[in-house]
């Protein structure tokens, strides 16, 4: 269904290709799983099978990709919409309409299907994806998986023969993410739909692939196999393998399930060793320095410090109502954060993580209660003043990307932040090495593009970090990367709210774990206590190894030593 013969995708100004000799077969009917590090081209091999490569995108494609027999060098990517349906790292590039079932009819009213046909699809669709209840919900006021799973319908309705998917997961809670992966099983598996998907949360979907195509360099020829078989050489790879390699098993195990089968001995050896200590003492410390963010409207002139430097804690939220028009997004919500305190917000789609982060930066203000944010109240503290004490990196990056080059908003961050010059530069190559200075932020993948937003911020230091979904679009050695850096940050004194549906980051940094539900607060303490109790947000290694409590390789091997 899908063929790439010896391809190779070189852009505009590039130095380098963005994939080299890429040679690959996809049958009808087969889920096929991209992996590999940010940054080797799994977005350019998805979007040659579409035909955004390169009739969109520009650049040179040298050798042959056909799927269905028409090749996508001779046929624009109208011309493969009734075959192929795509959808990209950011969704919401991509809508057309207001509304949820505007949006899933625009691909079938483009086709020109009867409306009979289209009112059933719809239908059949809002009930695959969960989707019912926001039928007539503009689509401005979803959160960003809600967004993601309209992006999927809307590609879904058309019923194409092969769905290209990147990322489709990233923004996922982990009960949604299951619903869409069980929806593309049923379409591979009953419809004989081809399915090619890139995602960087291998725990979430590497079992369900038929194979795995392996870009494992800029530049590498894919390595292609059964999941087992690349897993067992690649150099990225979810926790029930790594955990599986720590304890010499062989072959990797996939599966949870496979993991706990194998895990007798394993648990015996650990039985005796003692918990890491994950709860800090919060500590009792003068406010760190604060210092300017980098929004671009502040940039010049920063102001003198505030005058009381040392508030008692970090953020305190306390009975908080938010409301969106007639929608409660929050009620009476109460949280306290300490300095070098790391809490982790989770919750299903929707549950307010991102208005309660939006109402700690100023950025949405209280019907009822209080926040205060380093002895400020954020939506009445002049902006001037409020930039030096909470810094947000937001869902979208590109938010906080103005420049032109990645050397021009690093130059840009440290003139906000009045660092030296060059520590933005160092932060982006200890979370991302490899980037050149003269690339353009939007020739960046999406993991690319929010390490350069996430170096923007930290760059300035900020006492209290706000992250929104930290994680989306990173690989493993990147959000390694990313962790070292927030555990930094946390031991000099900064505290650290991230709002995450990645399960394996909580139970790396997150000191304490805080759950929403439909705008209130149902959980709140200790990360083991929390996730070890729940099956939705419980990592890998703490459901191989229940009832003990561990919760990362990391403390595994360390206690084995």
């Amino acid at each position: 269904m899908i063929r790439f013969e010896d391809v190779s995708v070189t852009y505009e100004g590039a130095r380098e290709p963005a994939c080299l000799h890429v040679d690959f077969e996809v049958a009808e009917g087969e889920l096929v799983l991209l992996v590999g590090p940010s940054g080797v081209g799994k977005s350019t091999v998805l979007g040659a099978v579409s035909g955004l490569v390169p009739h969109f995108t520009g650049g040179t494609l040298r050798g042959r990709v056909t799927v269905d027999g028409r090749d996508t060098r001779t046929h624009k990517p109208r011309e493969l919409a009734d075959v192929v349906g795509t959808v990209g790292q950011d969704p919401s590039a991509h809508f057309v309409t207001d509304t949820v079932e505007d949006e899933l009819a625009y691909g079938m009213e483009s086709l020109g299907l009867a409306p009979d046909v289209m009112r059933r699809r719809v239908e059949e669709t809002l009930d695959l994806l969960g989707l019912a209840e926001l039928r007539d919900r503009p689509i401005a006021t979803l959160s960003g998986g809600q967004r993601q799973r309209v992006a999927i319908g809307s590609v879904l309705t058309p019923h194409p023969r092969v769905l290209v998917l990147d990322e489709p997961t990233s923004a996922l809670d982990p009960a949604a993410a299951e619903e869409v992966l069980a929806v593309l099983q049923r379409l591979v598996h009953d419809l004989g739909t081809t399915v090619l998907m890139a995602e960087h949360r291998l725990e979430r979907v590497v079992q369900y692939a038929d194979r795995v195509v392996l870009l494992p360099a800029p530049g590498a020829a894919p390595v292609v196999g059964t999941p087992a078989e690349v897993m067992a050489v690649s150099p990225v790879y979810p926790p029930v393998v790594a955990l599986g390699r720590l304890a010499g098993w062989s072959p990797p195990p996939l599966t949870v399930r496979d993991a706990r089968r194998r895990a007798g001995d394993l648990r015996e050896r650990l039985a005796d060793r003692p918990y890491p200590q994950h709860t800090p003492t919060p500590l009792s410390m003068p406010a760190l320095e604060p210092a300017p963010s980098p929004r671009r409207r502040f940039r010049r002139n920063p102001p003198p410090p505030p005058a009381n430097p040392t508030p008692v804690h970090a953020a305190v939220v306390d009975a908080l109502t938010v409301r969106h028009a007639r929608v409660e997004a929050l009620r009476r919500v109460g949280l306290t954060v300490s300095p070098g305190e790391t809490v982790a917000l989770m919750g299903r789609n929707g549950a307010g993580k991102s208005t309660l982060l939006g109402a700690m930066v100023g950025l949405v203000e209280p019907a009822a209660g209080s926040v205060r944010v380093g002895g400020a109240v954020p939506h009445r503290t002049a902006p001037r003043d409020l930039v030096r004490r909470v810094g947000l990196v937001p869902q979208e990056p590109r938010d906080l990307l103005y420049a032109d080059t990645v050397a021009a908003e690093c130059a840009a961050a440290d003139a906000d932040a009045g660092a030296g010059a060059g520590s933005c530069r160092a932060l982006v190559s200890e979370l991302l090495p490899g980037v050149a200075d003269d690339t353009h932020p939007r020739d960046l993948s999406e993991g690319q593009r929010l390490a350069l937003a996430l170096a923007v911020v930290l760059t300035a230091r900020p006492p209290l970090l706000l992250l929104d979904e930290p994680t989306r679009g990173l690989d493993y050695a990147a959000k390694a990367r990313l962790v070292a850096v927030l555990r930094a940050l946390a031991a000099e004194g900064h505290a650290i709210v991230l709002a995450t549906h990645d399960v394996e980051l909580a139970a790396e940094l997150a000191h304490r774990v805080v759950i929403l539900a439909d705008g209130e607060m149902v959980a709140d303490g200790p990360t083991a206590e929390v996730v070890v109790a729940s099956p939705s947000f419980a990592p890998q290694v703490a459901k191989i190894l229940a009832p003990q409590r561990w919760l990362t390789v990391a403390q595994v091997r360390e206690a084995l030593r």
